[in-house]
């Protein structure tokens, strides 16, 4: 059990490295290729189209190929990506070639995040205990070494070619080994079997229980009797039916996009907005992931004691005081002050989400792929988008944008809490 510990921890980290190493380097790449901030938008709308054309197909492809082939396959394809990304910015001086780069970057990364989170997921019903907000904290571990080493990289003015190259080896080597340590395919379909003849319900805040319809009578085994395991398209199906995994998407995206909105503009933000340099605005996104690496690892203590909902809307409120607070700072201190409130907010959205999407294991895989289309969509789409408002507003002002979702967010914490799924017994099935 620990070597799958350890094994998935690596895969997150590893995530956050390749994350962070080419979000640190975007002033550099602007710089390079001569870009305004809406052509690093563009730029960006590259791998958001391939991300989202990944994640709408990444519950098939890990119901199909496991969370181990796909995490295998993701990384190896990020890393690719890296090398490619650098050798368009630093080499060939080409906007075309770090496109194809990013496309590449983007089918790897959405396919793999879907299949972590999904042995994410296993691991965690495995030790009987939260551990999602320690993984997700893993991430934010990678991606502050990476924006520290980022950070030094530009620095000294490092090639981000080089910079690139040895990010990609280290991504792919890691994850690659650490699949040998997987479990999630040997635990989930030995102890659960999925009985359609019960009917399954959830309970909603605003509505109560609803009854989720599982076919018809006469397609319905007969009591008692198990039933074939559905297959991998009504699986996914029954997932992009279900209301209550639509909400949580939903109160994902918030938390989600404000997440990603860091991710992609702080830099630039320090940088154009308050008057920073390159190496403080990698700085400042590596201050940002630090807290929200704090937050992850003090989240199992914390949703322990008071509960997924009341986590949620914490994390949503926080998030959009640290946000309002980065926009409207008069001096650059109190900038980083608020990158500080900011990341702590961000931390626990996601990696909660996952959790709530995957309380039912045998529709884990499907719900969770459904979540994180929705939530992967805004960290996506939402930045390139920001990045078009930053023509027309600035930087600083395009960032208020993802308040109005922080606020949504907040009001759909309730649908976090835990689902009693009657749909899975245990028991019975063994």
């Amino acid at each position: 059990m620990s070597r799958w510990r350890a094994a998935v921890l690596a895969s997150y980290a590893a995530s956050g490295i390749a994350f962070a190493t080419w979000v640190s380097r975007l002033p550099a790449i602007r710089d390079g290729l001569n870009l305004t901030p809406g052509g690093i938008g563009l730029l960006l709308m590259c791998m958001t189209v391939a991300s989202f054309i990944s994640i709408s197909a990444s519950g098939l492809i890990v119901l199909r190929m496991g969370p181990k082939l796909t995490t295998r396959i993701g990384s190896c394809m990020v890393g690719a990506g890296l090398v490619t990304v650098g050798f368009g910015a630093s080499i060939a001086a080409s906007p075309l070639v770090v496109a194809a780069g990013l496309v590449v970057l983007g089918l790897g990364t959405a396919s793999w995040n879907t299949a972590s989170n999904v042995e994410g997921a296993a691991l965690e019903r495995a030790l009987d205990r939260h551990i999602m907000p320690h993984l997700h904290g893993a991430f934010s571990l990678g991606t502050v070494a990476a924006a520290g080493f980022g950070a030094w990289a530009a620095a000294v003015h490092m090639p981000v070619f080089w910079h690139f190259l040895i990010s990609g080896v280290v991504v792919t080597t890691s994850v690659v080994t650490a699949g040998f340590w997987f479990r999630a395919e040997k635990t989930a379909a030995a102890t659960h079997t999925y009985r359609p003849d019960e009917t399954d319900t959830f309970q909603d805040p605003s509505t109560g229980p609803l009854p989720i319809i599982t076919g018809s009578p006469e397609t319905r085994p007969e009591p008692g009797k198990a039933a074939a395991p559905l297959d991998n398209k009504r699986l996914v199906a029954l997932a992009w039916r279900d209301r209550r995994t639509l909400l949580i998407g939903v109160l994902v995206l918030g938390l989600a996009l404000a997440e990603g909105a860091a991710g992609d503009w702080v830099a630039l933000a320090l940088a154009d907005g308050h008057g920073q340099s390159d190496a403080a605005g990698a700085v400042g996104y590596g201050l940002f992931v630090t807290f929200m690496t704090i937050g992850r690892f003090a989240g199992t203590s914390i949703l322990d004691r008071f509960g997924r909902v009341v986590v949620m809307r914490w994390c949503s409120a926080t998030a959009v005081v640290g946000l309002a607070l980065f926009v409207f700072s008069p001096v650059p201190w109190l900038a980083f002050v608020a990158l500080a409130i900011w990341g702590l907010g961000a931390s626990l959205g996601f990696p909660v989400g996952m959790s709530a999407a995957a309380d039912d294991p045998v529709h884990a895989a499907a719900r969770v792929s459904v979540v994180s289309t929705i939530g992967y969509g805004a960290f996506l789409c939402g930045p390139p988008l920001l990045g078009l408002l930053a023509e027309h507003f600035g930087i600083l002002h395009s960032l208020l944008a993802p308040l109005v979702l922080l606020v949504v967010s907040f009001f759909l914490a309730p649908l976090s809490g835990q689902q009693n799924d009657k749909s899975v017994q245990p028991n019975e099935a063994r």
